[in-house]
């Protein structure tokens, strides 16, 4: 069990890849903070890993406020005695041409993934760095952390932003042995990417089949959707890796959608 006793927090963690995420740590041993916007979600996701044998928390969690970053945080480390593994995992979608975006969308969405990203890491260095243990610090980034896509400005800025954070964060917590990484997925079949399949096909004017095959699988190896379990894996390595030899980086699990 390569987590025992470390302690995890992980955002957006009530469903989709970050609930996959927590569920993994949890069976390496982990302890594990679900910390979404949704309480009950977040308490049932909680009681799953607890029925497992695991040990968990819910936690109600606005990654865009301060407040409750803080607050989750701390009511975290009074839990489980620390936090050693944090992973940014919150987001949203929004698709529109850049010319159709409104401003307060803009700003939702470099707020909930960059904003939230800066708030949850600032929060769990802190008791990383006091601790003296150390720590992992994980982003999901994407595969739009490397390259563009049409109708998703915000996303592809924020998802590029988290790399230059990712290696502050490296190079500043190098002294403490926190870690930074980002993981970068192709599409995953969650229901973030369910979402866009119709939206995508209004707005390109083709059908939701033509939408997979043509523009989200299109330039993988063998046609397959990334899975929640793939990316899992990788938080995985991420977060139990030994030394500082792994930080700074950013991984991206495609099935070759990008090679960079």
């Amino acid at each position: 069990m390569r987590l025992t006793d470390k302690v995890a927090f992980v955002t957006g963690a009530a469903s989709g890849l970050g609930k996959a995420i927590a569920m993994r740590y949890a069976r390496e041993g982990a302890a594990v903070a679900i910390a979404d916007m949704d309480p009950d979600a977040a308490t049932a996701a909680a009681k799953d890993i607890e029925t497992a044998g695991g040990r968990a928390v819910g936690l109600a969690c606005d990654v865009t406020d301060e407040g409750q970053v803080d607050a989750a945080v701390a009511a975290t480390v009074a839990r489980f005695g620390g936090v050693d593994v944090l992973v940014s995992n919150a987001g949203i979608q929004i698709i529109h041409p850049v010319e159709e975006f409104s401003f307060a969308e803009w700003k939702r969405m470099l707020a909930i993934h960059l904003d939230g990203a800066f708030l949850t890491t600032r929060a769990c260095i802190r008791h990383m760095y006091a601790s003296g243990r150390g720590g992992s610090v994980i982003y999901m980034g994407s595969v739009h952390s490397k390259e563009a896509s049409l109708l998703k400005s915000p996303y592809v800025t924020a998802k590029h932003g988290l790399i230059g954070l990712a290696k502050t964060i490296a190079k500043e917590g190098a002294k403490h042995n926190v870690r930074a990484n980002v993981i970068c997925p192709g599409f995953v079949r969650t229901p973030l990417v369910d979402r866009q399949i119709p939206e995508q096909a209004a707005k390109l004017g083709i059908s939701e089949d033509e939408v997979v095959k043509k523009v989200m699988l299109k330039d993988t190896v063998d046609g397959e959707f990334t899975t929640v379990d793939d990316v899992a894996e990788v938080a995985l390595l991420f977060a139990a890796f030994p030394t500082n030899a792994l930080t700074g980086q950013s991984l991206i699990v495609s099935h070759g959608w990008s090679m960079q």
